[in-house]
């Protein structure tokens, strides 16, 4: 069935929305896109006329306005956040779809994170969304007293409500392409990660990501991990970052004066920057099992008209990484903006 899974093998922030966007557009079927996850963490694309939308809760794979956009059972919605991106989109009521089991963020969530210190204890964005898991896994509890409403009893929601199952089972049939837009990155992963309790609270791998979605994992013909030439963490104590380094000597190494300096899109926190560490992605190929693998950043290095010299800086990083994963780079990203699918890939 034409399924793809998209999810991060790092720490996040790898440019999975524009990978999920290039996905949409080089697609010869129609297109739905399947937001998995809550608003904890942004993704960032760019429309055909060059506007940039960071949207937290639509998917980036739907910029283009032309896909159905879904919010299965395993997504976590902060309603006012969701309409300020269907306003922002002008996105057609219709074409979105909301299961009645997806759960809705409260500012209790919001209250409970900040109250637990996660924010500063791991790096959380404070979004609710650890809140929301915790109360819906306690199941209306005794003795933990958040609230887990559902998307069926929330009023301004129900002009979505349906049974998003027999949506993306008649997608499929149908012989449309569902793109399942998976948050964060694998050494984020709540089980596979490695990086517990520095981690957030969900399972980022493809497998979960497609859970989450209600699909069967014989639904799949492509698995695409996105990885970046320097990986990030959030800024603050977030965890570990093996080869951490600064921006300012990222830039330096590229030969470039301009300040590279990335930061969060939820809470325009400054980010941790490292140097490529192949074992973490190793790790999330083994998990993951990818059909395709884009690395994005690679401005960070060199430039498109460098991939096919074998002298460049550039082709010569990628060659010790593709030897370091045992794998093939298949797309390459230079800009927020799209992917390039070099000569030796093809």
């Amino acid at each position: 069935m034409p399924v793809s899974v998209v999810i991060g093998g790092q720490f996040g922030s790898e440019g999975k929305g524009k990978v999920a966007l290039e996905i949409a557009r080089r697609s010869k079927a129609p297109v739905a896109v399947v937001r998995v996850g809550g608003p904890n963490s942004g993704h960032t694309g760019y429309d055909r006329s060059g506007n940039k939308y960071a949207l937290r809760q639509m998917p980036a794979g739907c910029i283009d306005r032309d896909v159905d956009v879904v919010f299965p059972a395993g997504s976590y919605i902060d309603v006012e956040v969701l309409f300020r991106e269907i306003d922002e989109l002008q996105y057609r009521k219709d074409r979105i779809h909301v299961s009645p089991f997806a759960r809705i963020i409260t500012n209790e969530h919001k209250g409970w994170e900040r109250a637990a210190g996660l924010v500063g204890a791991i790096g959380s964005t404070g979004s609710g969304v650890g809140g929301a898991v915790m109360a819906s896994v306690a199941r209306e509890a005794l003795n933990f007293e958040l609230p887990s409403p559902d998307a069926g009893h929330i009023a301004p929601l129900q002009e979505f409500i349906c049974d998003t199952s027999e949506i993306l089972r008649s997608q499929l049939k149908q012989g449309r392409r569902v793109i399942v837009e998976g948050t964060q990155g694998f050494g984020l992963s709540l089980l596979e990660g490695g990086h517990w309790p520095k981690a957030t609270s969900r399972s980022t791998t493809a497998a979960g990501a497609l859970a989450e979605a209600g699909l069967s994992p014989v639904d799949v013909d492509d698995v695409t991990m996105v990885i970046r030439s320097f990986p990030i963490r959030v800024g603050g104590d977030s965890g570990p970052l093996t080869n951490e380094t600064t921006w300012d000597e990222v830039a330096a190494g590229a030969g470039r004066n301009e300040d590279l300096r990335e930061y969060t899109t939820v809470t325009q926190r400054l980010r941790r920057v490292g140097r490529f560490d192949a074992g973490l992605v190793r790790h999330a190929l083994g998990v993951n099992a990818p059909t395709r693998l884009v690395m994005n950043h690679l401005d960070y290095l060199g430039f498109e008209d460098e991939l096919n010299d074998s002298r460049s800086k550039l082709r010569q990083f990628i060659n010790r990484v593709e030897i370091d994963l045992g794998r093939t780079i298949d797309w390459c990203g230079f800009s927020p903006i799209n992917c390039y699918v070099p000569e030796f890939a093809k």
